[in-house]
């Protein structure tokens, strides 16, 4: 058996405690690693995916369906991503207006938008022509239609003026068509007075 004096022991056990010191730090770093570089991907991930918004793009569009875009994207920019077709009446909305998450892009038909015709305009004594009279009587066939009908249409109907038309076309791009004619009520300003004046005068198709 080798007999170490004190002076070799010394030695020995400091080799040993440097050793040991070193294999420690060394698998400290290993384990630590992953975990450091993973978590700012994960964070990054949860932040990206908080970002997105997701909306429903219905109308005349090619490929209707629910898309998620970047938080702050625009009317238009949910449109191109379903590609809005020919027939697609694009001056009849808001393109610039902010999407919502969870809400419906309507994109109407210019056949639907023209159903209803030009507001009527005055003539030179000042008083609204027989057309536009005649919206106390409106027949049936000439219903304006509150989910395509833009804010010239809509300021023909009784009681909408331009501040409640536009009010009328901010709630339907926010919320998606009226699915009734009830429903005009939830916009601010239409109370059950102003929507009994109305109720004979307007659809939804």
């Amino acid at each position: 058996m080798i007999q170490l004096d004190r002076r070799q022991q010394l030695v020995v056990i400091l080799l040993a405690g440097v050793i040991l010191f070193g294999a420690g730090y060394r698998l400290a770093q290993v384990k630590g690693r992953p975990a450091d570089e993973g978590r700012p991907a994960l964070e990054k991930a949860g932040e990206n995916k908080a970002k997105d918004v997701v909306v429903h793009v219905a109308g005349a569009v090619a490929k209707p369906g629910v898309y998620q875009l970047p938080q702050g994207s625009r009317v238009i920019d949910a449109i191109n991503k379903a590609g809005p077709t020919e027939e697609a009446d694009l001056d009849a909305l808001q393109l610039a207006a902010p999407v919502s998450d969870g809400k419906t892009v309507y994109v109407p038909q210019k056949s639907q938008a023209t159903q209803t015709g030009p507001p009527a305009a005055a003539n030179k004594a000042g008083t609204a022509p027989a057309a536009a009279t005649a919206k106390q009587n409106t027949p049936s066939s000439q219903l304006v239609n509150i989910n395509t009908a833009d804010q010239g249409q809509l300021d023909t109907l009784p009681g909408i003026g331009p501040a409640l038309a536009q009010r009328i076309i901010q709630y339907r791009e926010s919320n998606g068509p009226f699915k009734t004619i009830e429903e005009l009520k939830n916009v601010s300003g239409i109370g059950d007075k102003n929507f009994e004046n109305l109720k004979d005068k307007i659809t939804v198709y």
